[in-house]
């Protein structure tokens, strides 16, 4: 029995030293002041409550899609595969797609154009900013010029000439063409695009971008090279 108690003594005395031990390191670690204005704040907690919601939304597809898939497994195996097959090249940009979306028309500005100015080739960067505003404000495809913007797609310059996916963008106007979700997304995309500071900044380089109103029908083509996939094989 002494031993027993003993043994119990010890070890709250082990659990109780280590508790103050975190409690006096958690007091001794000095608070860091957060030097960042209200709107900084409010702006930074909007994009991590979109990215959440964007997070939430995949795993809610996957589980959805996995549930399916046990489903249609049980009937029919071949068939099961097929319609896996066609959604991932759906979701890989293999195949055109219709939906509620905008159009973007990027042309030179005709006060540029009237006084001579030189309008050079549209910045890379510039770009690529504007496919990140589109697609953190609820984008679920994008063409540009054309060009179907996938996983794997670069845009950068090369030889002085902005390519994507290898494809050189030489000629204005070029449109950028825009799926959402639904008519609902395509709405609030539309909205929180056209004040967006990447639209402004084109500007700067004599180009005038263009917002088309929400439509019910954008179609996008498909991308139509073929896709590299790397460190994959297949298990035997």
């Amino acid at each position: 029995m002494g031993t027993k108690f003993k043994l119990s003594m010890t070890i709250i005395s082990v659990i109780i030293g280590f508790m103050l031990a975190i409690q006096f390191q958690t007091v001794k670690k000095p608070k860091v002041r957060d030097t960042r204005d209200m709107w900084d704040l409010r702006e930074d907690l909007v994009k991590e409550q979109e990215l959440q919601s964007k997070l939430l939304e995949e795993i809610r597809s996957n589980e959805d899609r996995i549930s399916k898939y046990e489903t249609k497994i049980k009937d029919s195996k071949e068939q099961a595969l097929k319609e896996t097959l066609k959604e991932l090249k759906v979701e890989a940009g293999q195949t055109n797609i219709t939906g509620p979306g905008i159009l973007i028309r990027i042309a030179p500005l005709n006060e540029a154009v009237l006084i001579g100015q030189n309008v050079s080739e549209v910045s890379p960067v510039l770009l690529k900013r504007l496919v990140n505003e589109l697609n953190m404000y609820g984008a679920k495809q994008i063409s540009i010029d054309g060009e179907r913007l996938i996983n794997t797609t670069v845009i950068r310059d090369i030889n002085g000439e902005t390519k994507i996916n290898g494809h050189s963008i030489k000629q204005y106007p070029f449109e950028i063409k825009v799926i959402a979700e639904d008519m609902n997304a395509a709405n609030k995309l539309y909205n929180r695009i056209q004040v967006s500071p990447a639209i402004d900044e084109f500007v700067v380089d004599n180009l005038k971008v263009s917002i088309s109103k929400p439509k019910k029908e954008v179609t996008l083509p498909a991308y139509d090279d073929s896709i590299i996939i790397q460190n994959m094989v297949p298990v035997k």
